[in-house]
């Protein structure tokens, strides 16, 4: 994610070989096989981004930083206010795409619209990425976007560079890098933590406002070791497990719409005014 002025250089890489990098994450007519392809000597930025992610972490990172975010005591925002926001950034965790988030998110959600699903479906499309307003409050990178994982329990090796959390806090602690830590098996994902950022973060933010469906599309869109490769179902309830066939649902717009053609954004407009107001208030708490 690239923010102007940021006093989080790009994972401290070299600027002009992640300009380089970054001209060719967007292609038009990708196949499935072609998005999230991870290699540290092909995608230098990503694997450091990944390097500085699982480091930090922690179970004791993750219970602070939602104790701090969650109670939504950042002032209140309209959906457009905060898309705007993001047009700024480019997401460094992505190998995908260079689009703005703007653009992405409506990408997404023309995506699912087009193939004519609830209207509801169409908002979460949008809204997805919007937790990404907690760069704003100078939230590090790695604190903000990429995959997601559970933190008080062992890693899976079916998380993305899975080697990067050799200096994790908890790789040896004597609960957290137990298969259960600190949970309880089949317990349900609303009973666990998952490393902090924005699909977290967007969850809190809009759960008084959409449908549960969309809330678990939501809060579990980055969770790619569990829809990618069945990883944690020893966690899951029977909820989690129906409600999972709607975050998979998602995934394909989220991931596979990164290739298509850029949306214009005044002609969609009106469309998403009416949309907004028919789930949201003028603004919400963040």
């Amino acid at each position: 994610m690239r923010l102007a002025n940021t006093q989080d250089a790009p994972l401290g890489a070299d600027m002009e070989q992640w300009d380089e990098f970054l001209k060719g994450r967007y292609k038009q007519g990708r196949s499935e096989e072609e998005f999230r392809q991870y290699d540290a000597q092909a995608n230098p930025g990503v694997a450091r981004f990944y390097l500085q992610n699982h480091e930090n972490q922690s179970f004791d990172y993750v219970i602070a930083k939602e104790k701090e975010y969650f109670s939504l005591n950042k002032g209140q925002k309209s959906i457009w206010e905060a898309a705007e926001f993001l047009n700024t950034l480019v997401d460094d965790s992505d190998p995908d795409t260079d689009l703005t988030q703007i653009e992405h998110l409506l990408q997404t959600s023309e995506a699912i619209r087009a193939d004519g699903h609830p209207r509801w479906f169409v908002l979460t499309g949008f809204v997805h990425d919007l937790g990404k307003v907690l760069c704003l409050w100078g939230e590090p990178q790695w604190g903000v976007v990429g995959d997601t994982f559970p933190v008080g329990c062992a890693f899976s090796e079916d998380i993305v560079f899975p080697e990067y959390f050799k200096n994790n806090p908890d790789l040896n602690h004597p609960v957290y890098s137990t298969k259960y830590g600190v949970y309880e098996p089949n317990c349900g994902l609303d009973k666990v933590h998952m490393s902090f950022g924005h699909d977290g973060y967007i969850y809190e933010a809009t759960k008084n406002h959409l449908p549960q469906e969309a809330l678990y599309m939501l809060r579990y869109h980055s969770f790619y070791p569990a829809h990618k490769h069945g990883a944690y179902s020893y966690l899951m309830n029977e909820q989690d497990r129906e409600m999972f066939r709607w975050v998979n649902e998602f995934n394909k717009y989220d991931l596979y719409s990164k290739g298509h053609v850029k949306p214009n954004l005044k002609e969609l407009k009106p469309y998403y005014d009416d949309l907004f107001a028919e789930f949201f208030p003028a603004t919400i708490a963040w």
